[in-house]
């Protein structure tokens, strides 16, 4: 007689012998080796994926194969691959061939893969490039990691994940750039010239590797003036969070439509002037006035609490390599530079600076912030003569930057040297602006200063000038797209008339000059023509 514990113990013994044979239907081996491809899309063919046109394009390889430094595809006779080219170096004018091997059939693939070559298998996700800037953190991280993340987002979601970095590094005991890329990436870097004596007559293959980034970097420029990916990709925002949280620190605060959120008028907004070689002394002294005027202010409003006519500031003039390390343990948390740099922009409220490095962490700073570029002069190291005329430089930073905005020292005035009126009215500027509520995400084209404006209208209606400095021909003379727009805008060197001697060549580079000096008028920028 059967008792109630025996029905339940049958009851179980049939529904765990109905769910082995369930199972054993549905199972599919790893490895089928009658068809290249089975059901479970494991094959040891390369597969490509390419996103973005020929000129600026980013592709994912699937088991892609590496021997005596050389990338190799291994295809079937018959397959059909996508057009390919991608640029693996920033200011490279070609794309890298890849070598390709083709077998008959994909059995004969498979026993060259298994018997013959034998790789090692690099798991997990792979971003390939090359930077020649790992002694410059600012071309180190815009022209060299921020490029290959743009590449990683596009096939998203990739970037969400740790992944691994191979480029060519060397060794530099000084550079922080090697730490800040293992961090940012969570993997282990591969680094080629030490990879590339690995690989000697020994074969790797890269599960997935994405290469492609030579025309989003920070000095690859755009039709619309503003920095590749930044807004369209959300690139730097992603880039942002991503660098503080792979360091240890909160992204910071997301402001959603307006950066008076979570703000009060009675706020002391946080504000840094960025020490920069571009200033001469005499500079220094004005700001460091306009520093005193401004603090003085705030000082007494508190202390007498009379009725306020500006918005209340503290600033500081700060050297960057200046600021303070915590000293943390243990030692896998310990400070660094880069990670004192980050905590203090994360609560910047106002960042002032000028051309170059000094500017470069723009993109780091919180949502609603301001960066105020004080310019420099042009030609570099000149002094304040009247053969001189004003840079912003990389303000293509701030108009691909969405979420602060950005406000100039005025063009025309900037040739005098820095004042201190006109950087207490800036500075009170932005303060009113943020808290005000100004809405974010901001207009890129309002992020420019007048040159920058001027490119665009330049772009927009002389095509041949805008494909030789945006999609850069591989026959482009290097000065005609690595430039400056204030030089084009003032005629110099290679925009000239009738150009300028390089090399013992002539060098000139090819734009409607007539336009030009309309468009100068129109944007009311002063040009001296004594160059």
């Amino acid at each position: 007689m059967l008792t109630k514990r025996r029905i339940l113990a049958l009851l179980k013994l049939i529904a765990v012998s109905f769910c082995i044979v369930l199972l054993q239907k549905s199972y599919v081996p790893l490895w089928n080796h009658s068809t290249p491809i089975d059901q479970t899309n494991r094959t040891l063919e390369t597969r490509i994926r390419c996103i973005g046109p020929l000129i600026n394009q980013s592709c994912l390889f699937e088991n892609l194969y590496y021997i005596n430094g050389e990338f190799i595809i291994l295809t079937v006779n018959g397959t059909s691959l996508p057009d390919y080219s991608v640029r693996t170096n920033s200011l490279q004018l070609w794309p890298k061939v890849r070598q390709k091997r083709v077998f008959d059939s994909y059995s004969s693939l498979e026993h060259f893969v298994r018997t013959i070559a034998e790789p090692t298998s690099i798991p997990d996700v792979t971003v390939y490039f090359i930077q020649d800037w790992q002694y410059n953190i600012g071309h180190a991280l815009f022209d060299g990691l921020y490029p290959a993340y743009l590449a990683l987002i596009r096939f998203s979601p990739r970037h969400l994940h740790p992944f691994r970095l191979f480029t060519d590094f060397r060794d530099c005991d000084k550079c922080w750039t090697e730490d800040i890329y293992q961090r940012f990436s969570g993997l282990p870097i591969i680094k080629e010239l030490q990879f590339m004596q690995t690989s000697t007559r020994r074969w790797f293959m890269f599960e997935e590797i994405i290469m492609g980034s030579g025309m989003m970097c920070q000095r690859c420029t755009q039709t619309n003036f503003q920095l590749p990916g930044g807004i369209e990709l959300d690139g730097s925002r992603l880039f942002r969070d991503r660098m503080y949280r792979q360091h240890g620190l909160l992204p910071p605060r997301v402001r959603h439509r307006s950066s008076s959120e979570y703000r009060t008028s009675n706020d002391v907004l946080r504000t840094y002037v960025i020490h920069n070689k571009r200033f001469h002394e005499d500079d220094i002294q004005q700001i460091q006035d306009a520093i005193a005027e401004i603090n003085n202010y705030t000082h007494f409003f508190k202390k007498e609490q009379q009725q306020q006519q500006h918005p209340l500031i503290h600033i500081s003039y700060l050297h960057y390599e200046d600021i303070p390390l915590r000293n943390l343990t243990p030692s896998l948390f310990q400070d660094n530079k880069f990670i004192a740099q980050l905590r203090l922009l994360r609560q910047m409220d106002i960042h002032i600076s000028a051309p170059g490095t000094g500017q470069m962490y723009q993109t780091f700073l919180p949502d609603g912030s301001i960066h105020i570029n004080l310019g420099g002069l042009k030609p570099d190291g000149s002094d304040k003569t009247k053969k001189v005329f004003t840079s912003f430089g990389e303000q293509y930073m701030t108009s691909g930057t969405p979420y602060i905005k950005g406000l100039y020292y005025p063009i025309n005035e900037r040739v005098k040297g820095i004042r201190q009126d006109e950087v207490v009215r800036l500075v009170r500027q932005a303060a009113k602006l943020i808290l005000d509520g100004f809405a974010i995400p901001v207009n890129p084209y309002d992020n420019l200063a007048n040159d920058g404006q001027l490119f665009i209208e330049m772009c927009a209606k002389d095509p041949v000038f805008c494909s030789l400095v945006t999609t850069r021909p591989a026959q482009t003379h290097f000065p005609c797209f690595n430039f400056w727009i204030e030089e084009l805008i003032h005629e110099y060197r290679q925009w000239k008339v009738g150009g300028v001697v390089d090399n013992q060549k002539n060098l000139t580079c090819t734009y409607d000059q007539t336009l030009l000096r309309q468009l100068r008028q129109k944007y009311r920028i002063t040009h001296n023509c004594s160059f």
